[in-house]
C-alpha cells in the first residue's frame, strides 16, 4: 500500500508531510471533516534559509480545489542553518471524507535569493486517525 505521507526534496530542502483524522471534531452529519497535519523541514543544504511563505492547493473527494497563501507558518518564519530541522502542526478542514493538500514554501538564503520549495502530495483520509508521525 502507498502511504498518505510525503516527502519531498528541493533545492536542498526536505519537507516531509503528514495528516490525522480528528474524529472527536470532524461532524460528517454537518459535511466537516477536520484534519491536522504535521510538515517537518530540513535544510539540506550548504547556507542558512528563511521561510518566507507558504502556498497550499487543497482539494477534496468531489474534485474542487480551493488555494491558501500566507506569510510564514503558524506566525512564524524559521531560520533554518544547514542541518537543522523545524516541525509545526496545523489545520484543515474539508466538506468531503477525503482529499489531499500539496504545495509549496518560499525560503530566502543569506544572498537574498528566493527558493521555491515543492511540498509533495499528501492525503486527509479518516484512515489517517493516528498516522501524523513524520519519519
Amino acid at each position: 500500500m502507498t502511504s498518505p505521507n510525503s516527502k519531498t526534496a528541493t533545492l536542498g530542502v526536505e519537507i516531509e508531510a503528514a495528516a490525522q483524522y480528528l474524529k472527536g471534531r470532524s461532524f460528517p452529519d454537518q459535511r466537516r471533516w477536520l484534519y491536522a497535519y504535521l510538515i517537518k523541514m530540513t535544510n539540506q543544504g550548504s547556507g542558512a534559509i528563511t521561510l518566507l511563505r507558504r502556498h497550499w492547493v487543497i482539494t477534496d473527494a468531489n474534485g474542487e480545489t480551493r488555494e491558501v497563501r500566507g506569510d510564514g507558518v503558524v506566525g512564524e518564519h524559521p531560520r533554518l542553518e544547514p542541518g537543522e530541522s523545524y516541525e509545526y502542526r496545523s489545520m484543515c478542514d474539508l466538506s468531503t471524507a477525503w482529499g489531499t493538500m500539496e504545495g509549496s514554501y518560499t525560503f530566502m538564503d543569506d544572498e537574498g535569493e528566493e527558493l521555491e520549495v515543492a511540498v509533495g502530495r499528501f492525503f486527509l483520509v479518516e484512515s489517517s486517525e493516528n498516522a501524523i508521525v513524520v519519519e
